[in-house]
């Protein structure tokens, strides 16, 4: 098996996003509150911790699985990490158990107790009949109904792709469209492509802000999935996908951006800092 495709099989196994190598832009993860105040409304978008599922290779989108002693380990790092000038007016997370159980993990060890809204507009990509199988059947259906090898097809995604977010959006777009064979009504819900994806987390991040904005709040505590974040990153800034390595963001990294006047900036990609900075201590 060529390296392309190892990243590929990877990455579908465990969500598409692996989240144990490569790292993005990082920076101090001390805030003041008049910094926060001067940038508007911020947001912290936090990966999960590594799960169950992650670790036996399956593909995890919307079925589920606790998070492994590393996973629980990574995220109560992230809560030590957080300095205590940072406090989340508001936190929201995916009504996946994985997302919760981190969430409520930072919390605790940030000595927070702020209340945690679920959305299920912050989900993972659904991969239809595609759910809990190992990563490379996945793959494989994919390149076999374009006449490709595995490999073949891995190394023209990965160049046609432009970056992770290109890379991952033919992947996810070809896997809805081979699912729509395979879905029984009643039985299970077709896959989603990257545009679905996109629509329904931007959708659930423009009501947050709003509320935020009209209620003054400053800070944002949000806490989905691997690729549903880079999905939403990238629709804030196209840039970022080159942040984002191939293997996709680290499970329990933070990606921050601010929201002022209408606009957003993103300002860290897969920042790992807090968790370093937390198991440190």
């Amino acid at each position: 098996m060529n390296r392309l495709k190892k990243v590929v099989v990877g990455m579908l196994s465990i969500g598409l996003l692996a989240g144990c190598s490569g790292g993005g832009a990082a920076t101090d993860a001390t805030d003041t509150s008049a910094d926060k105040k001067a940038d508007g409304v911020t947001v912290y978008f936090t990966r999960h911790g590594k799960t169950m599922l992650n670790t036996t290779g399956k593909s995890q989108g919307w079925s589920d699985a606790p998070l492994t002693p590393a996973g629980i380990e990574v995220a109560e790092d992230v809560g030590t990490g957080i300095d205590k000038s940072i406090t989340f007016d508001k936190v929201y997370s995916s009504d996946s158990g994985r997302a919760i159980e981190t969430a409520e993990i930072i919390l605790d060890k940030s000595g927070q107790k702020a209340k945690i809204n679920k959305d299920k507009r912050l989900r993972e990509f659904n991969f239809g009949t595609f759910e809990a199988t190992p990563g490379a059947e996945s793959v494989e259906a994919i390149a076999k109904r374009k006449e490709l090898t595995a490999d073949e097809y891995t190394e023209k995604a990965a160049k046609e792709g432009g970056g992770y977010n290109g890379f991952i959006k033919e992947l996810s777009d070809d896997l809805a469209e081979i699912d729509k064979e395979n879905v029984k009504e009643n039985e299970n819900w077709p896959a989603e492509n990257y545009a679905a994806v996109a629509k329904r987390s931007k959708e659930a991040l423009d009501d947050i802000v709003d509320e935020a904005s009209e209620n003054g709040d400053d800070s944002i505590l949000v806490v989905s999935h691997g690729m549903t974040l880079a999905t939403l990153l990238n629709e804030l800034d196209s840039s970022v996908s080159a942040d984002i390595p191939m293997s996709g963001l680290e499970n329990a990294s933070i990606s921050k951006a601010t929201y002022k006047n209408g606009k957003w900036k993103v300002e860290t990609v897969n920042d790992m800092s807090y968790a370093e900075k937390g198991a440190e201590k």
